[in-house]
């Protein structure tokens, strides 16, 4: 689902703004989720400020945030991370989980002085919904501001709390903008059955096996496989088992690191082939 990851300082009005967000497009008949830091850190059992102050809480809650979000992309309901997400690198996980899954992002920057930041946390009706000041101080210190200029926050809407929502501007930007391609970095690790490296490993051999018991005949041409007539090993002629197998354990390490759920066993054997043809020439 397209993705919105709210971030601010402490009481900037984070939530205010994914309430809003969220308002603006079930309107236009959309369906939204929130996954809540502030919801996260209660269903663990943490108390705020104590939660703040412990950084391996910290982590333990940012993994659940991710975890759920993780967990609710798709393409086509909407996503809305409420939080301070003020770890520029924490931005740049989410920002390749939904390039990953190919949806939309944007960032959505509650901007605000620390003063008034204060102020409004000053005015919170629940004592226990506070900032301590030890807390808050830490938090802007830490605090690591959107950047336009950096992809994983781009686009970037800045909204201080006298604006109005630009809610068009941030549909547009989610619905009608160019998805980014997941690459390496970004995919997901291969998901194959537990014995297909196994059906590789053995595949590759039978194949390799073949083409020397084809030289120990005599025939220098090319041989084509036992299981697939159309499929013909080509390679020299005065090539040896040594470096056979060199060509079939570079295969298959590159395999280990490049294969995704779309290659099949089925599929090996003209791509071993083609591998043999194209590097052991």
């Amino acid at each position: 689902m397209p993705l919105v990851v709210i971030s601010g300082l402490p009481a900037s009005g984070k939530s205010t703004r994914a309430a809003q967000i969220k308002a603006h497009f079930e309107g236009l008949g959309k369906t939204v989720h929130i996954v809540s830091e502030r919801d996260c850190i209660r269903v663990a059992g943490y108390e705020k400020n104590e939660y703040f102050r412990d950084s391996q809480k910290e982590k333990l809650v940012r993994s659940s945030v991710k975890s759920h979000v993780l967990r609710l992309l798709n393409k086509n309901d909407l996503l809305i991370i409420d939080g301070g997400n003020y770890i520029k690198g924490y931005r740049y996980e989410i920002f390749c989980a939904s390039k990953s899954s190919r949806t939309a992002q944007c960032t959505v920057y509650c901007a605000i002085t620390k003063d008034q930041a204060w102020s409004f946390n000053e005015a919170f009706a629940e004592p226990n919904e506070r900032y301590e000041k030890d807390v808050f101080e830490a938090l802007c210190l830490r605090f690591e501001e959107p950047q336009h200029n950096s992809r994983w926050d781009s686009p970037l809407f800045t909204l201080f709390p006298e604006e109005d929502l630009q809610g068009e501007t941030i549909y547009d930007a989610l619905y009608s903008q160019i998805i980014v391609k997941p690459n390496l970095s970004t995919q997901n690790p291969p998901l194959n059955t537990t014995n297909f490296l196994f059906e590789m490993d053995r595949t590759t051999q039978t194949i390799i096996d073949q083409v020397l018991s084809a030289r120990k005949l005599g025939l220098t041409g090319p041989v084509k496989l036992a299981s697939d007539s159309n499929v013909s090993v080509d390679v020299a002629a005065d090539m040896q088992a040594p470096q056979l197998n060199r060509c079939r354990r570079q295969f298959l390490n590159y395999m280990k690191l490049h294969t995704t759920t779309a290659v099949t066993i089925d599929k090996i054997p003209s791509l071993f082939v083609q591998f043999l043809n194209t590097n052991c020439a």
